[in-house]
């Protein structure tokens, strides 16, 4: 069965971006990027895999889930289709693509979520927002932080507005670099 990989990077105070969906304050230099481009291929968008030189073979994540406010970051600067080299879905009730590839559905994100997760495939990723991610929380089988040294103040946290319901997962590893960010996974503790 396919596992649902919550990737995010997040600052110390837990935000996964700006009160405006801001994320430019996450570093995008350092020693970490080595291991983003190594480990983490096919979560970078296709046309700045391609313009850096890195490869993407579809072999961590084959499919990318984001919510309507994650998708749209890129639509000002003319990026319909942010990541053509994987299935891309976006949860919308409201909102239309045009984007090569994009598939918008308004149907139930965990429901969408478990029919994927019966299908053969590669991982899914799940990129994002912090709304979309509570709503997932009980799918998401393995949780990658990449944890950066800003704090926010403000922003969307890493996993919306969730009831109070505390639940343990098993670290996989942490890896710590000399940028400041550290690498963290985790996975949901065997029942």
């Amino acid at each position: 069965m396919r596992e649902l990989v919550y990737y995010v990077a997040v600052s110390l105070d837990g935000f996964i971006a700006g009160p405006n969906g801001e994320f430019d304050a996450f570093p995008i230099e350092g020693d970490h990027m080595d291991a983003i481009n190594e480990r983490f291929a096919d979560a970078i968008p296709t046309d700045l895999a391609a313009a850096i030189g890195v490869e993407q073979d579809g072999s961590r994540f084959d499919t990318v889930l984001m919510g309507w406010n994650t998708y749209a970051v890129g639509l000002p600067m003319g990026v319909t289709s942010p990541y053509r080299h994987l299935r891309q879905l976006v949860f919308s009730r409201s909102h239309e693509a045009e984007g090569e590839g994009i598939e918008i559905t308004a149907d139930d994100p965990v429901d969408v979520v478990r029919r994927l997760k019966a299908e053969p495939g590669a991982s899914i990723w799940l990129c994002g927002g912090g709304a979309l991610a509570a709503t997932l929380a009980d799918e998401i089988d393995r949780l990658v932080l990449k944890r950066s040294p800003v704090l926010f103040g403000a922003g969307i946290p890493l996993f919306g507005a969730r009831p109070y319901s505390p639940e343990r997962l098993d670290e996989v590893t942490t890896t710590a670099y000399r940028s400041g960010v550290v690498f963290s996974e985790y996975v949901r503790r065997a029942a």
